[in-house]
């Protein structure tokens, strides 16, 4: 499966009050807001590489692709109030999550409904000596892209002295098999002449799976939980000497997924956040901002996607015998191991970060930005993240952004891999996202800053122009890289 990519956008409001008295009257001045229409064009780039496939069952190919167009347009509805919407796409090929159905690379199986379940009733079979597929092989199926789209929209409004902000936002975003509706809101108080601020923040997205299953899961289903019948009918299945099993179960063991196996039932999954937020000038050179969030998640919270193969069960595979010893190595091309289930998780997590920013202005050239966040939640991952960026500013117009990010987690209590879960446990799960890591990313950026706008495109001036480049490394064996871009203009 993919990372997980997210694309983080703020909008930051400056506001000023100014007064001026003559010897009859005091006329206050309340300057926008925002002045006018401000547009940002973001797109990023992202790819990865890795051996640690969750969809295959902790092993296999992680290569995934991922371009990322996004428009944020904030329009001023009036001095007090800005109305932003956001509108962006993902458009992603993953070689993991193609193997959702392995069996497509050879022409095994084609056609399929549109159907809930993903069902394989309308499969063409080809002969048991034309059916393979692998980890380490990138299937034809549908599931090996897809397009995530999203919009979301925000109000914010100022009071007449700008010293109270409070935002309501609402989103959309939905995937092939997942969508989302997103509401909520925020308040933010600023005190002691603008040198302190509090925040609060609040948030609900109600999400519902259309489930997708591993194909020989779901085909189990379909086929009334018998070998004989529907996508198994004309396929040789072999057990883990490379011999073929009788599909029948007369004459031996014959494969089938955990006891008392079944679909999912329960397809929604939702979130709820409260955000706290404080952030104190501490000299004119000095800045620091603490925060925490408390999330609760509840509903279907693994991924029915990703298979699970446990180490007390016997393997199953269709394809070619003599690649079984090779299995788990790459060279192995042409045999695919049948999964024992899907992932298992618990249907409620409590999820806690806590952490701070520390920004120093050294000089006119340089400033340092630094982050750091704990995190816990009752699935047993802690982990920690600290970052820095060091600003460098080499002309009126040119800023410099080299950085660095370290991360480190426990593991859950859920994770094991490939073959290492049991099927005497209630949950399990082998997907390294949720294993014990830790990973660097390393990066660098260049920004373009005219706040003149001297450049047009046609009613919009340039004011700035954003690149960035970051390499992440986990000790697990996955790397990835996004370039970034971004481009702002305001309406003239």
């Amino acid at each position: 499966m993919k990372i997980k990519i997210a694309i983080l956008l703020a909008l930051f409001l400056s506001c000023t009050v100014t007064y001026s008295q003559t010897d009859d009257f005091t006329d206050t001045y309340k300057k926008r807001v925002l002045e006018t229409t401000e547009v940002d064009f973001l797109t990023s780039y992202y790819t990865q590489d890795g051996d640690n496939a969750s969809v295959t069952g902790g092993i296999g190919t992680e290569k995934l692709t991922d371009f990322t167009p996004t428009i944020v347009v904030s329009y001023p509805l009036n001095d007090d109030d800005v109305l932003t919407i956001d509108v962006g796409i993902s458009a992603y090929t993953s070689a993991s999550s193609s193997n959702l159905d392995p069996f497509d690379s050879s022409g095994a199986s084609s056609g399929g409904d549109d159907d809930d379940d993903d069902d394989d009733d309308d499969r063409s079979f080809a002969r048991a000596s034309d059916v393979e597929g692998s980890p380490w092989v990138a299937s034809s199926g549908a599931s090996a892209g897809d397009v995530w789209g999203s919009v979301s929209a925000s109000y914010s409004h100022s009071s007449d002295d700008r010293n109270s902000i409070w935002t309501a936002h609402t989103s959309f975003a939905t995937e092939y098999d997942y969508s989302s509706i997103g509401i909520g809101g925020s308040f933010t108080k600023l005190f002691n002449e603008k040198n302190t601020e509090i925040s609060i923040s609040a948030q609900a997205y109600i999400d519902a799976w259309k489930p997708r299953y591993p194909t020989e899961l779901d085909s189990y289903v379909e086929a009334g939980y018998n070998l004989t019948n529907g996508f198994f009918e004309d396929i040789d299945i072999l057990n883990q000497d490379g011999n073929i099993i009788d599909n029948t179960g007369n004459s031996g063991p014959i494969w089938s997924p955990v006891d008392g196996f079944e679909l999912i039932k329960d397809k929604g999954r939702n979130s709820y956040s409260v955000s706290l937020s404080f952030s104190q000038i501490l000299s004119k050179n000095a800045q620091i901002s603490l925060f925490v969030d408390f999330v609760q998640q509840e509903g279907w919270l693994a991924n029915p996607m990703q298979r699970v193969y446990f180490g007390d069960r016997d393997n199953y595979y269709i394809g070619n015998a003599e690649s079984i010893p090779n299995y788990t190595s790459s060279t192995n091309k042409d045999v695919f191991q049948l999964a024992d289930d899907f992932e298992r998780l618990p249907d409620t997590r409590f999820k806690t970060p806590f952490g701070m920013r520390f920004n120093y202005y050294i000089n006119e050239f340089v400033t340092v930005r630094t982050y750091y966040r704990y995190y816990f939640d009752n699935w047993g991952i802690n982990s920690h993240t600290a970052s820095i960026e060091v600003p460098i500013k080499i002309s009126k117009k040119f800023t410099l952004y080299p950085s660095y990010r370290y991360y480190t987690q426990t593991a859950a209590d859920y994770f094991a891999p490939y073959e290492q879960n049991l099927s005497t446990q209630e949950y399990y799960t082998s997907d390294y996202d949720l294993s014990a890591f830790n990973a660097s990313q390393y990066g660098f950026g260049v920004s373009y800053t005219d706040i003149f706008t001297k450049l047009k495109v046609w009613k919009f001036g340039l004011k700035s122009i954003d690149l960035r480049f970051n390499q992440y490394e986990r000790n697990t064996g996955l790397n990835a890289s996004i370039v970034s871009a971004g481009f702002k203009f305001i309406m003239q």
